[in-house]
Formats: structure tokens, sequence, C-alpha cells
């Protein structure tokens, strides 16, 4: 499977995040995640499975449980399954990660979680 840059959707998350799918089918699910200064993420949450994100700029803050750590570009972070974790720029610059989700349909989700965003920023 290939996919180009023409075959990504985008979802209308509001003014402060920037999320797009390259990928999700039943097996795995990855999409990009670009956030403003000051963004908050969705609030401490758990899956089933696990949860991976490898960060691609800026400064994120990942919360796995009772830790919290800042990380920058190259980082690798795994929210293994059932643990509690959220994410967060806390930074001045636009930082991002990809997420990858294993097994996928995670997609499914989004236009519920595009619009919760959307509402509690406005």
């Amino acid at each position: 499977m290939i996919i180009g840059p023409d075959d990504r959707r985008a979802y209308d998350m509001g003014p402060r995040f920037d999320v797009t799918f390259i990928h999700d089918d039943e097996r795995s699910s990855v999409s990009e995640w670009w956030l403003e200064p000051g963004t908050q993420g969705p609030g401490f949450h758990q899956h089933p499975d696990d949860d991976l994100f490898f960060v691609l700029g800026g400064t994120m803050t990942f919360r796995l449980g009772d830790e919290e750590v800042d990380v920058g570009p190259g980082t690798f972070v795994r929210a293994p399954g059932g643990v509690l974790h959220d994410f967060e720029n806390r930074g001045t610059e636009r930082a991002g990660f990809l997420n990858v989700s294993v097994p996928g349909g995670f997609e499914g989700n989004m236009p519920g979680i595009a619009e919760w965003f959307k509402e509690r920023d406005s």
C-alpha cells in the first residue's frame, strides 16, 4: 500500500489543532497532529491497546500515569494499553507528532472528537 499526500484526510478541530489521517483500517491507524502554543490535549484518557507517538517538531508534554515529561523532535513515546495518558503543547512554538494506533479504526471516532475540541475552544 502506498498513500500519497493527496490521499490524506484533514479534520477541522478548531483554530488550535491540525489533524490529518494518513492511514486507517482495521489493522492500524496513522495520523499527524499539530498543536498551536499553549494548546491542551484531550485530558487523561486510556485505550485498551498501546498508543504510540513520534514527535515531529516543537516541544510536547506527555503525561503517562504519574510521569510527566517534555520532549522534542525525534522522541518516541509509548502509552501502554490501559495507562492513563495525555499530551499538551506548553511551548511557545507549534508542536506536532505522528500517532500510531494498533489495531486501527481510530478515524471513525474523529467526527465526534473534532466537534468536542471545537466546542471546548469556543
